[in-house]
């Protein structure tokens, strides 16, 4: 599995302010309620990016110490996958409460503070689930063989 790469990441989160933004737009032209994120929702992200980093810890004790042969590689591999798709999603929902924040604060009205407080804590919400999941991924990776001209099979040549 590749690394997560900057690309993907603000792709992501130009994806989810565009989609955020035109969200809010639409249902505000349509008359309905717009969009405010739940206090909940940079809690629970939060939460996750703990409980990611947490997951993570086991593999990162196992890898530094050399003990590779204690890691489930199942484990591993759940984990990490279970990192990157943390880290795209903060990346995601992150774009979406900068969109939500940058339609109420475009408005002619000035939105209630509370609002404005949300999206503002939606983003940082996000934002700490995307570097957990960030530092998990990080946190897994083995590291290389010193394969070097000392080391590894010695060929010889008649």
């Amino acid at each position: 599995m590749k690394r997560t790469t900057l690309g993907s990441l603000v792709l992501l989160a130009v994806i989810g302010l565009v989609g955020g933004w035109f969200l809010d737009a639409a249902l505000a032209s349509a008359g309905r309620p717009i969009v405010v994120p739940p206090f909940t929702l940079p809690v629970a992200l939060t939460a996750i990016g703990v409980i990611v980093l947490l997951l993570a810890r086991p593999v990162y004790k196992a890898v530094r110490t050399g003990e590779y042969a204690r890691v489930d590689p199942f484990y591993a591999t759940r984990v990490v996958v279970l990192a990157k798709a943390s880290s795209l999603t903060g990346a995601l929902l992150a774009g979406g409460g900068a969109g939500i924040l940058l339609y109420l604060l475009s408005r002619s009205v000035v939105p209630g503070v509370g609002s404005i407080l949300m999206a503002a804590a939606t983003i940082v919400g996000a934002a700490i689930l995307l570097a957990a999941g960030l530092i998990a991924e990080r946190m897994c990776t083995i590291p290389p063989d010193d394969e070097g001209p000392t080391k590894g099979p010695v060929t010889t040549t008649i």
